[in-house]
């Protein structure tokens, strides 16, 4: 393992220099074995990751963030969840395999990059590769992203807020917007546009989600204007209106409710009118909190 990623933990934009492999914890409060909640064959992402036999997703416990409205606060903020070897890592991936998963799906990665890089090996070593999803908030360093551009093929990733002001109130963290938009400039550097094999599944590319959040559809159609200025109109996107109260967000003001039609039917809009063409959008009311991500998804021109 590359001790030195842990000795003095650099691994997301906040650099806390913990020495996890002493045991001491920064912000996330990762330590020196990768923890993981669940894992299995996913079928609610995006089409092409999803496919018809699912995505083979590991939930990673610990996050770099604290969003108000988090959906898997459980093992992203509490830290439930178990720890696993790297050879036992090694074994999750190949289980997701032998089980008919299209790929390896990395939920919150950032904490555990050396070990998922040195898991990896072991997988290859066991029965080859499968395309890996680095899904991620978006909270990035573009120099990590670099150095452990072997562990991502296809990055699935978030650009959740336009001003610091929202970043600090809804994720803890001001600096969410510059990091998030430096990292989606390097990830489409590293892979480009999303290319899908002869049966529509996603072999390499980005996938930039967008979380329409209440009362701040202008932000979202902000950073659809940043991106279609900055990366350009071919990146693929996911327009998301699955958004509702849960976790802090159900007594604060302005975050304790779901977004409107008209907010998404504006976002949706936008998309349209910058010239997007490739993505999904979700049906408007359809989503439930047993069936969030990727519910319900639809190609935002046409189908795919």
């Amino acid at each position: 393992m590359e001790s030195a990623y842990l000795s003095n933990c650099e691994l997301c934009p906040r650099r806390c220099e913990a020495d996890r492999a002493a045991g001491k914890f920064g912000y996330c409060r990762a330590g020196g074995e990768a923890e993981i909640f669940r894992y299995g064959a996913h079928h609610g992402e995006e089409p092409p990751i999803s496919g018809t036999r699912g995505s083979g997703t590991i939930f990673f416990s610990r996050c770099t963030l604290k969003c108000i409205y988090c959906q898997n606060y459980p093992w992203s903020q509490e830290g439930q969840g178990e720890k696993h070897t790297v050879e036992e890592l090694g074994l999750v991936l190949d289980k997701l395999r032998a089980d008919g998963c299209h790929n390896w799906n990395l939920v919150s990665p950032t904490p555990w990059l050396p070990m998922i890089r040195d898991a990896l090996a072991v997988a290859k070593r066991s029965g080859g590769l499968l395309p890996t999803v680095y899904n991620t908030s978006g909270f990035e360093r573009p120099e990590i992203l670099e150095e452990f551009r072997d562990t991502a093929d296809i990055y699935l990733t978030d650009i959740r807020y336009s001003s610091e002001e929202s970043a600090l109130a809804g994720s803890g963290c001001a600096t969410y917007v510059a990091a998030a938009r430096a990292a989606i400039e390097k990830m489409w550097q590293l892979a480009g546009p999303l290319r899908m094999d002869d049966d529509g599944l996603a072999v390499s590319g980005v996938i930039c989600r967008i979380l329409v959040l209440p009362g701040r559809a202008n932000e979202a159609m902000e950073s659809l204007r940043w991106l279609a200025e900055t990366v350009g109109t071919e990146i693929s996107l996911s327009l998301m209106a699955q958004y509702l109260p849960l976790h802090k967000a159900v007594s604060l003001d302005t975050w304790n409710r779901q977004i409107t039609a008209d907010e998404y039917a504006s976002v949706c809009r936008e998309a349209e009118e910058l010239g997007f063409i490739e993505g999904w959008t979700q049906e408007y009311g359809s989503v439930t909190p047993q069936n969030l991500v990727g519910a319900e998804m639809k190609g935002i021109v046409k189908q795919n």
